[in-house]
């Protein structure tokens, strides 16, 4: 992973949780590490052959292209990528961007993560298209918990399996809510009919909203369960080093005397997403009934979808 650059607290706490950022706080006082250069055509391979993109101002953007499908075929790269919120880019990272030729960017973030957090900076004319995703109200929980400074008050909502607690509500209401699902089968018909492609699609950290968004599109297009949720957990292994240091900025600035409080906001567990597939099976019985009962995807619409991403 790249060496990150020291962040404000506004874009830092991003990392937080797929929809915390406490845009209140002042800099944090961490070290500026120099950032490995950037050229339009980096791709840098994570585990397996997954692309990540190499940016400087996000550390979660990745190609859903490479993986396998259960018959041996192969998803297309260039055409579907996930990612984290784009405000922070560098002119660097808007010249890697321009290089993937994106036509589409879909923004999962809510309203107001959006007004503290920022807009995407993104190239050219290219302008982000808002597809918010409801988030239980952890953003304002999360960003008034840690805001109070309180020790004792951030124990008693997140200590003791609470945080964990609400990241499973939080996947069980992808499943649950009608907008959400709105959302999701929106933008899995726009990728199925071509519209706006290559596309991009990103919440706050690329990890949640994005995750489960990634993880229908892999299952939906004949991706192995077990392939598909590796694809979900390697947000772990790209944002490890910076959830890190915010962490340990928040510690360092006198908001959080436990810090690790926040480890499981701002992972993500095979139990998070196991919540939501066992709330499928509760309402659906089955995945497939869930794409065709829940998402309202027909059989002709999941046909395109696996033509256009499968070669």
């Amino acid at each position: 992973m790249r060496a990150l650059r020291a962040l404000p607290v506004r874009r830092a706490t991003a990392a937080v949780t797929a929809t915390v950022v406490l845009s209140a706080l002042p800099t944090l006082a961490a070290a500026d590490a120099p950032a490995r250069p950037v050229t339009p055509a980096s791709h840098q391979a994570g585990p397996g052959a997954v692309r990540h993109i190499a940016l400087q101002g996000a550390v979660n953007v990745r190609d859903l292209g490479g993986h396998r499908t259960e018959n041996g075929r192969q998803i297309r790269y260039g055409q579907v990528f996930r990612g984290e919120a784009l405000g922070g880019l560098t002119d660097a990272d808007l010249a890697v961007l321009s290089a993937l030729d994106l036509r589409t960017v879909l923004d999962f973030r809510t309203p107001e993560e959006v007004a503290q957090d920022g807009a995407d900076r993104l190239p050219g004319e290219l302008a982000p298209t808002a597809r918010p995703v409801a988030d239980l109200g952890l953003y304002a929980t999360t960003k008034a918990v840690i805001g109070s400074k309180d020790p004792v008050r951030q124990h008693e909502a997140l200590g003791n399996g609470r945080a964990e607690q609400l990241m499973r509500d939080i996947y069980r209401t992808f499943v649950t809510d009608a907008g959400s699902r709105r959302q999701f089968a929106t933008t899995i018909r726009d990728i199925a009919h071509h519209k706006g492609a290559p596309l991009l699609f990103h919440c706050t950290s690329g990890k949640d909203r994005t995750g489960w968004m990634s993880y229908l599109l892999l299952r939906a297009v004949g991706v192995p369960s077990s392939a598909a949720e590796r694809d979900y957990l390697l947000s772990n292994y790209f944002r490890g080093e910076a959830d890190r240091k915010v962490r340990e900025g928040l510690k360092q600035a006198g908001y959080m005397e436990n810090p690790e409080l926040l480890v499981p906001l701002q992972e993500v567990r095979a139990d998070y997403l196991g919540a939501a597939l066992d709330q499928i099976r509760k309402d659906y019985g089955s995945f497939h009934s869930y794409l065709g009962e829940g998402l309202g995807l027909d059989a002709r619409t999941l046909a395109k979808l696996r033509a256009r991403l499968v070669r």
